[in-house]
């Protein structure tokens, strides 16, 4: 059943995590944990989308512990509040974070911690109920995003202003035709929301979006990935200090999650059943099936998208989901820009002052990925141009 009130508690939780004051007794937790256990196991900290699959799939697969890397099971979480805590807090010292979030973790909260990789590109998408037919549809109705500070957030809120929409937060009563209401929830909470007709739709990371048309309760009006191309959702962030005073660790742990990557490119349907529910490490509670579809989509889906205008770029040749690593910089300078046009609740002031470039080299430490990259024969390896430099392509 939909939960908004605990959705409300888990974001104000959040929102004072990502504050100095709030973040302060996490990170001297972190301090402490850090000077007990200088050698600490790798400890991966996930939600169950298919945003964590590169992690998931680099630790059943053993490339961890081929590595000599000790390893615990990872640790799956529940809601974005408390991945944040666990990983502040040093519980668990690598996570997967929607890459807004990384930019609200390292300026809003102080937090001592980088990016080192891409997770994965596109995987989300933006679900109607069944009698929406187009983006405009959407005035006077209530919308949920799985969090303010997402790409979710930032891309749908560009597409409503381009529609002449107006996205409203926290706003009660009656919505004027042009205003469109934004809620954050649970990405789990989304489809029998949708169901319940408590919301018109939708936009979050799979496979929440396969579920509600499985389901009959909603279809995909759009993927993200036709409106940014190749854009990333959700990003690799690890501690500096196991980047700085580990960094032979810190190799291993990136060359494994690289690994991963392209075992996962060439063997989707496999790896949609790791992942699932029915796999042997029970991963997250979704059905093989239900992933496959995501990862392992059929020429006859992209051809109903294509009809139904879900994807309007097919020149793009955009995967529903793919997964590449190179954290480009000009993907992170052109998402500053873009959240200091999104609307999002609690403390923005600091986005305001931002500057998109120095946020590429100060936020992001590619130096791991690259020599991950080249050892498993370059860019080509993902289908990519030899160059770690691209030009951002977004068409709302």
């Amino acid at each position: 059943m939909c939960q908004f009130p605990m959705t409300r508690r888990e974001w104000l939780k959040l929102a004072s995590l990502f504050t100095v004051a709030g973040a302060a007794p996490l990170l001297s937790a972190l301090d402490a944990r850090a000077a007990s256990e200088p050698d600490a196991p790798l400890r991966i900290g996930y939600l169950p989308i298919t945003d964590a699959a590169p992690l998931l799939v680099a630790h059943n697969n053993g490339y961890f512990a081929q590595a000599g890397l000790q390893v615990e099971k990872p640790t799956l979480l529940r809601s974005w509040a408390q991945l944040v805590e666990a990983f502040l807090s040093g519980q668990v010292n690598v996570v997967h974070l929607l890459s807004p979030m990384t930019i609200w973790a390292r300026y809003g909260s102080q937090a001592s911690a980088k990016v080192v990789a891409w997770n994965h590109v596109n995987g989300s998408a933006l679900t109607v109920a069944p009698e929406i037919d187009k983006l405009a549809d959407l005035g006077g109705k209530t919308f949920a995003v799985p969090f303010w500070y997402s790409i979710h957030n930032v891309v749908l809120q560009d597409m409503l202003r381009a529609q002449g929409l107006t996205p409203v937060l926290a706003k009660d009563g009656a919505l004027k035709s042009n205003e469109v209401r934004l809620v954050v929830m649970a990405p789990s909470d989304m489809p029998p929301a949708l169901a319940a007709k408590q919301i018109a739709g939708f936009i979050v990371a799979e496979p929440f979006n396969a579920a509600a048309e499985a389901l009959k309760v909603g279809k995909i009006l759009r993927f993200t990935g036709d409106v940014w191309r190749d854009h990333a959702c959700c990003v690799v962030f690890m501690h500096e200090r196991d980047l700085t005073g580990r960094p032979a660790w810190s190799q291993k742990v990136v060359n494994a999650i690289v690994q991963a990557q392209v075992w996962t490119r060439a063997h989707p349907q496999e790896a949609a059943q790791l992942l699932s529910k029915s796999g042997e490490n029970h991963y997250t509670p979704h059905a093989a099936g239900l992933l496959q579809s995501v990862l392992a989509p059929t020429p006859a889906d992209e051809a109903r998208y294509l009809g139904d205008r879900a994807i309007i770029h097919g020149d793009w040749h955009e995967k529903r989901i793919d997964f590449q690593p190179y954290p480009y910089p000009a993907y992170t300078e052109e998402l500053v820009r873009r959240l200091k046009a999104t609307q999002v609740e609690g403390n923005g002031q600091f986005i305001k002052a931002l500057d998109p470039a120095f946020v590429a080299r100060d936020l992001v430490d590619d130096r791991f990925v690259k020599k991950s990259i080249e050892a498993v024969g370059g860019m080509k390896t993902f289908g990519l141009p030899a160059s770690y430099a691209r030009t951002e392509t977004i068409v709302v």
